[in-house]
């Protein structure tokens, strides 16, 4: 039996690549080159369209952006419904819980299991097979999905029913966005105040304000200015989305999920709209705050502001 692998982008490439040294493979893409062109590299079959699937696939591994692609392709396609009963759904991309926990139902009903099973780590770990992988789906199905995404993480976390994956993976942005946002916030005051933004960083990343953010992002892709980890502001501000639409349904009291929000959103608009990388997020603070985070610039002011970057 074989694996259709739907999604080739970024993340989805280098995750098929890995799928395909342990699974018989087929790929699909919104763009049907692009899994020709994979499938030639890597001896796999590719469709054209998810609706020729193969009698020999029982496995669908899902790398989309988002719920509404994902429902577009299993509903309004009618992949889920080509399907055989006694076949399983792993949709590892960014989803809306509730969503999810529909197209579980639904597959349910069909005969078909379906586990959500979304990634952190980014490209450079999806490469190396060493993403965390959050996992929510009845546990029969997450077994099943198990040697599906074992190939492709270094730490397997299962968090509960489905949508919970979905969940996990949305409020674990929330928190990454936040920090990156505060490290921003800390980053041109400390240089403002003559500390450079390169001591600023290790002095955070000794003591206990130390993230992910200060840790990885800043050194490698703001103090440098090359903006380029990979993951996409939109799909970060899609995240944060769906972490304050959890909050809201449950009622909670969420103002530092407000306050990330507002501050991804305020830098999109800022910085010119779609394209951007969600590590730009410290650029537009650097535009507002007329301070450059360049490593050995300490206090010296950014250059004045283009047209598309907010003034003060």
């Amino acid at each position: 039996m074989s694996t259709l692998f739907v999604g080739l982008g970024r993340m989805g490439a280098p995750m098929a690549r890995r799928h395909a040294a342990h699974f018989d493979t087929v790929l699909s893409d919104a763009d049907p080159a692009v899994a020709t062109a994979l499938a030639e590299e890597l001896g796999c079959r590719a469709l054209a369209t998810p609706a020729e699937l193969p009698d020999d696939v029982d496995a669908v591994v899902l790398m989309l952006p988002d719920s509404r692609v994902v429902e577009t392709v299993l509903l309004t396609d009618g992949l889920l419904g080509r399907l055989p009963a006694g076949s399983l759904v792993v949709d590892m991309g960014s989803s809306e819980p509730a969503s999810t926990r529909r197209l579980a139902a639904d597959a349910r009903a069909r005969g078909v299991g379906y586990v959500d099973a979304p990634v952190s780590g980014g490209v450079a770990r999806a490469v190396t097979g060493e993403l965390s992988i959050m996992v929510g789906g009845d546990p029969e199905d997450v077994e099943r999905a198990r040697p599906h995404l074992e190939p492709l993480g270094g730490s397997v976390l299962v968090v509960g029913g489905a949508g919970t994956g979905h969940a996990a993976k949305a409020l674990n942005n929330l928190l990454s966005a936040s920090n990156l946002a505060a490290a921003a916030e800390v980053l041109t005051v400390a240089a403002g105040s003559g500390i450079a933004p390169e001591v600023m960083v290790e002095v955070l990343n000794a003591s206990t304000g130390r993230s992910q953010a200060t840790e990885v992002k800043y050194p490698k892709h703001v103090l440098t200015g090359s903006y380029d980890s990979g993951f996409a502001m939109d799909l970060m501000i899609k995240d944060l989305g769906i972490a304050r639409s959890l909050g809201t349904a449950q009622g909670a009291s969420t103002p530092v999920t407000d306050a990330a929000f507002a501050a991804a959103v305020a830098a999109r608009e800022a910085l010119g709209g779609p394209g951007l990388d969600h590590t730009e997020v410290a650029r537009h603070y650097e535009s507002v705050n007329r301070v450059s985070l360049r490593s050995g610039t300490g206090d010296r002011q950014a250059p004045p502001a283009t047209d598309d970057e907010e003034t003060p």
